[in-house]
């Protein structure tokens, strides 16, 4: 069978809220709850960032190709 996957928000009144799923009616269906993770963005350091946006920000690279052209170089 085939299986559905959804989010959706637990109502204060304890309500749990499904998309129309037509082809379920009147089926026997099995409910997990599990709270969503949510992703922590790794802090960086002040020197991996500058490491990292150096050629972008730097003022010697005036305009959009040499801006292209300096990154293609630093990761190839």
């Amino acid at each position: 069978m085939k299986t559905y996957r959804f989010i959706t928000t637990i109502s204060k009144n304890g309500i749990i809220k499904a998309p129309l799923l037509e082809r379920l009616y009147g089926k026997e269906v099995e409910v997990i709850v599990m709270p969503k993770m949510r992703k922590k963005k790794k802090a960086i350091s002040a020197s991996e960032f500058v490491n990292k946006w150096a050629g972008i920000i730097n003022n010697k690279i005036h305009n959009e190709e040499a801006r292209y052209l300096y990154l293609i170089e630093k990761y190839k």
